[in-house]
Parts: C-alpha cells; structure tokens; sequence
C-alpha cells in the first residue's frame, strides 16, 4: 500500500488537521490507555486496551507477539481505535481513528524512549504503525449542550460540524 491507499501518519495528520491531532494526542496522552478493534479470523470484532505511543511522527502501539491482537493484525492489518472516557457525562472529547497497522522498522521501534517493549526480545513484542485512513475527534461542550465533530481523512481533507445534543 502507498499514498492514500495506505493511509496517513500521525505527523500528516498534525499538518492538515492540526485541531484533531491536538485533541487526539492530550487524550491519548493522558489517559496513556486507547481501545483498539482488529478482525478476528472469522471476521468478527475484538476489542483490546493498548497504550499509544508517538515517535518520529508515528502513532505506535505493540502488542505481546504470540497474542491474538498481534495475529489478527498481521493477518488483516485494518483497525480501529477510540480513545477512552471515564463517564457518561464527563465531557472528555473522543479520538476516533480507522486505517490500517504494519509492523514497526527496527529504528522506529527504538524510538519511544518509554515503550514497554524495550525491555523485551524483539521476537517477544510486536510493534505496529498506525496508518490512517480516516480520523474524527468529537469534543463535547456539556454546559452548553453542543458537540463539534472534526473529521479527517487524507481523500476528503477536514471539516468541522457542531450540532445541539441530546
């Protein structure tokens, strides 16, 4: 996969829609814990917690190498991941990202200085970039009863809708 086809990284991100990019990483960041869906072999969904990390304008998550998490995104690498909330009502934004992984270049897997799998044998730990293919970042604004969505993808460049809720 090449261009568009293959999906963006984070740092293209950053430059054509660098509201979602903010949002995404003080989310990511803080709560240090996104939820990500793979494709099982039958074709139904699996959810999983991973912990991102950024380096060299990539979004990286790893995953024990025998897992099926590992499996199922060697096996079809389409993805997606959504940040996590910790209420109903907390007005925390949600990152919302589609695309998808391949596996990490050596260089790139050194790169997180804090990575959890630096310290294991590379054959132990798998290591995959995130591809994007479409981002949408939905920040709440509870007082005021309003929800603003962004959206991103590399085909069809930002936009930006606000609408009342409930």
């Amino acid at each position: 996969m090449t261009g568009a086809a293959a999906g963006a990284n984070w740092r293209d991100m950053e430059l054509a829609a660098p509201e979602i990019a903010r949002l995404g990483m003080a989310r990511l960041t803080s709560a240090r814990v996104a939820l990500l869906g793979t494709l099982r072999r039958d074709g139904s969904p699996r959810i999983s917690p991973i912990e991102p990390y950024f380096a060299q304008g990539q979004l990286l998550i790893g995953a024990m190498a025998w897992t099926r998490k590992a499996a199922d995104l060697r096996r079809d690498p389409r993805y997606v991941l959504h940040s996590t909330v910790t209420g109903p009502d907390s007005g925390e934004g949600e990152l919302k990202l589609s695309g998808a992984a391949a596996e990490a270049d050596q260089t790139l897997r050194r790169a997180p200085a804090h990575a959890w799998w630096l310290t294991w044998a590379p054959e132990k730990a798998a290591v995959f970039t995130l591809h994007i293919s479409q981002a949408v970042f939905v920040d709440w604004d509870i007082k005021a009863g309003l929800m603003t969505i962004h959206r991103w993808s590399p085909r069809n460049g930002y936009s930006a809708a606000r609408r009342p809720y409930p």
